[in-house]
């Protein structure tokens, strides 16, 4: 079993914007992101530690203008935790390896798919598409991956 954590050198690797968002709990800027309208198959690790978090199978257009998941392709690598920072009370959602910050979890996904949205900074995740999964050690979760032709 890998395990994944958060390095001193993957973190000196972050753009300045990977760090304010993944180390600083920031978030950036609806619309900007650059998965948002990503629609390759494959799926989406942790920026820092590289665990597995999201499949491209989970994807969504929300609307929201952030990156929208059903849910992680591994819930065991995703923590939440109560988030009462903005005058709001959400959900935190954060890599249990790496510690990052992705974004925050909702509860008004689509009612079919279990009803959460998971909404996610592209700057917080590297995306490995379904052809690179096997290389890259994630082969285990191609069966969560559609297979776009």
């Amino acid at each position: 079993m890998t395990q994944y954590r958060k390095t001193t050198e993957a973190v000196a690797a972050l753009s300045s914007e990977e760090f304010r968002v993944t180390q600083q709990s920031g978030t950036e800027r609806p619309g900007t992101g650059k998965y948002l309208n990503n629609k390759e198959s494959g799926i989406y690790v942790d920026i820092v530690s590289g665990e597995p978090l999201f499949a491209s199978s989970d994807k969504y257009g929300s609307g929201c203008g952030w990156p929208s998941f059903t849910k992680p392709i591994e819930p065991a690598n995703v923590s939440e935790l109560k988030d009462n920072t903005h005058g709001m009370i959400r959900t935190e959602v954060r890599s249990a390896g790496g510690d990052s910050h992705l974004g925050h979890v909702f509860d008004d996904g689509p009612p079919d798919r279990g009803g959460l949205r998971y909404c996610i900074n592209s700057a917080s995740l590297r995306f490995v598409p379904r052809a690179e999964m096997e290389a890259q050690g994630y082969g285990a979760y191609l069966d969560q991956v559609e297979d776009v032709a």
